[in-house]
């Protein structure tokens, strides 16, 4: 499906999980592929030897280090992986030479077979939950031998899929702002479930991250489909853009087409009818905002059976929540010691995200806040940790930052402890939690000072907390 490569000279930019993907299906598909990446040799010893002994034609060839311009010398395509910001010297000198530029996620678009259907969905916030439970909700409804994939931003890139769709498959993609910035294809069906600040330090502004967030509908057709939180301002704003279907999702008021809240009852409407999906009581989710998460999957799983002609039953949608308790990292309870929970919600990399984890609680809470800043305002949260946390404990690159927030919003200093890191940080709140409080990391910053990533931080959290029992 990629025949179009074939003796191509292919550079990319970032040897993470997406890059690493691309360039093993780019180099099988005959691409004479350059890998670079600002990291050493010693560092990418394990993908470097994996790709290493990919079959090609053309050896998969490595520039370590850094991103000389050199790369560009008769390069016909320069493709970036999802960490990887597109104002890099080496990106704008592809520019000017007038290099075509990509993603792993615009070319799987673009050789995706016109008999699978693309599901995709973005947001500041709900992105891995809601494409998890779609995913769920699709494969309740699908009739061997369909599949549905589930992958893009979250698991494993869907480049590497790509020859294994078969027709009638289903795919189901999260895209992120970094991923979306630089595409210029939609899928038949986009989600798009809030635009809140998130990724500053990465966009510079917020029209600019609306902007990348918005190509997610900005390239559909009249006969594709587009499904808005209406509850979001900022995903809402977006509705003039969709060119073909609209639908809508939310926890206040009646839709037209989508799904919607009526007292504790899940409804999905299309086609002017109604039926009733599940109530409140179905949700094994904590939080106002993980509703909403699945009214977004109700009306993105009904989109997109009737996208293929064929309608959206209650009780497969039903069954994709069932016993549906979460993704990792998002409000996971992953210990309960002497009368105190411990909960784990590193994907929460901004302040927004942060106040919707305070608001899913009512026990006294231990609150864990650091990271690496984002440049994203914290005035609203340290007002809410004035008023709702018994304790707070900072840590990290951002812990002098978050520490002047809270000092102007007046939480009191007994109140308040600054740590240097997350080991430090959990020390701190087991001396400060009791039985009956809740500690809750839900740091509002990157992790990037002290991990590869939201993954890795919240794996040393449960690391340091089951060693609190030893």
């Amino acid at each position: 499906m990629l025949e179009q490569f074939r003796e191509q000279r292919v550079v990319i930019l970032g040897l993470a999980r997406q890059g690493a993907a691309l360039a093993r299906r780019l180099a099988q598909a005959g691409a004479q592929v350059i890998v670079s990446d600002s990291q050493t040799a010693a560092r990418l010893a394990a993908p470097i030897a994996a790709l290493s002994a990919v079959e090609s034609t053309f050896p998969i060839e490595f520039v370590l280090g850094g991103h000389p311009d050199s790369l560009l010398d008769g390069a016909d395509l320069v493709c970036l992986s999802g960490g990887v910001p597109p104002n890099l010297p080496i990106v704008q000198a592809a520019r000017q030479r007038g290099v075509r530029l990509s993603n792993d996620s615009q070319i799987f678009l673009e050789a995706c077979p016109p008999d699978v259907l693309v599901v995709g969905l973005t947001g500041s916030a709900g992105k891995t939950t809601t494409t998890t439970l779609v995913g769920r909700m699709l494969e309740a409804h699908a009739e061997r031998p369909e599949r549905v994939w589930v992958g893009g931003n979250i698991g494993r890139p869907l480049i590497a899929d790509l020859d294994a769709l078969q027709p009638g498959d289903t795919v189901v993609m999260e895209l992120s702002s970094f991923q979306l910035e630089l595409m210029t294809r939609s899928p038949r069906v986009a989600g798009v479930l809030n635009v809140t600040p998130n990724h500053l330090d990465r966009h510079g502004n917020m029209a600019a991250y609306t902007e990348a967030k918005s190509h997610i509908l900005r390239f559909q057709g009249p006969e594709d489909v587009a499904v808005l939180g209406l509850d979001d301002p900022g995903a809402r704003a977006l509705a003039p853009l969709a060119r073909g279907t609209l639908a809508f999702f939310s926890a206040e008021q009646t839709v037209e087409r989508g799904a919607f809240l009526d007292g504790d009852t899940l409804f999905f409407r299309w086609a002017g009818r109604s039926a009733p999906v599940a109530t409140l009581a179905d949700i094994h989710l904590r939080g106002r905002h993980n509703v909403l998460n699945v009214l977004a999957a109700c009306a993105l799983s009904g989109a997109a059976r009737a996208a293929g002609g064929r309608p959206a039953t209650p009780g497969a949608l039903r069954a994709g929540l069932r016993d549906f308790r979460g993704v990792a990292h998002r409000l996971e309870l992953v210990a309960e010691r002497q009368g105190v929970r411990w909960y784990n919600d590193s994907i929460a990399t901004a302040p927004e995200r942060v106040l919707a984890a305070l608001k899913s609680f009512d026990e006294p809470l231990v609150l864990l806040l650091g990271g690496r800043d984002k440049k994203l305002p914290w005035g609203a949260l340290a007002e809410l940790v004035r008023e709702r946390v018994k304790h707070v404990v900072v840590f990290g690159e951002a812990a002098g930052l978050i520490e002047t927030a809270l000092t102007a919003a007046r939480v009191p200093a007994e109140r308040l402890t600054r740590t240097q890191d997350l080991a430090q940080a959990v020390q701190a709140a087991a001396a400060q939690a009791g039985p009956g409080d809740t500690v809750l990391l839900s740091p509002g910053g990157a992790s990037y000072d002290e991990f590869v990533d939201f993954e890795a931080r919240g794996e040393r959290y449960r690391a340091l907390v089951e060693a609190l029992g030893k």
